[in-house]
């Protein structure tokens, strides 16, 4: 019986071991000392005429998922904001579309929950070989919020709550190796 125990608890051991050891990380996937970053100024080519779900331009937009996208880089460490011309990798996007979309209705078909998502266009470049290193044409970030309720939120908030969720995205999409 105890020799049984012993196969059975080395067993366990020995896998778990060689568990332990499976290789997965969330590091950085780019080799070779590449250490830095340049995020372009985003482009807003957002048609907000044609699109009967939103037809209001939000300000500076691009401006704010900009800024977003540096403090995530900042935040996250694995690269370091650099100026265009010292950068190894050059990040360019281009916002392409902004929807509201009714989510949730009430019982009365009143809308009583939104979702707000912002989308971009992104290319990654190695500036030392100027090879593109990956290409998102649809990239989204998301948030919702309600108009009715006891959770009452603004579009505004939503709007903060999609950058950001967009900013994370596009940061974890650059440093790891999926």
């Amino acid at each position: 019986m105890r020799s049984k125990f012993c196969v059975v608890f080395f067993s366990i051991l020995v896998i778990s071991i060689g568990m332990s050891g499976c290789g997965y990380t969330t590091g950085a996937s780019f080799g070779g000392g590449k250490k830095t970053i340049f995020i372009e100024p985003i482009k807003n080519n957002v048609d907000y005429g044609s699109d009967s779900r939103r037809t209001v331009y939000l300000p500076l937009l691009e401006v704010d998922v900009r800024n977003a996208v540096i403090d995530r880089f900042l935040f996250d460490g694995n690269l370091k904001i650099a100026q265009e011309q010292t950068a190894d990798f050059l990040l360019k996007g281009e916002l392409i579309q902004y929807n509201r979309d009714a989510l949730r209705f009430t019982d009365n078909d009143d809308v009583e929950e939104y979702r707000v998502l912002i989308t971009v266009k992104l290319e990654l470049w190695d500036r030392a070989t100027n090879q593109l290193l990956w290409e998102e044409t649809s990239f989204v970030g998301e948030d919702t919020f309600f108009i009715r309720g006891s959770t009452v939120t603004t579009e505004e908030s939503a709007v903060d709550g999609a950058i950001e969720d967009l900013a994370r995205r596009i940061v974890e999409r650059t440093i790891e190796n999926w």
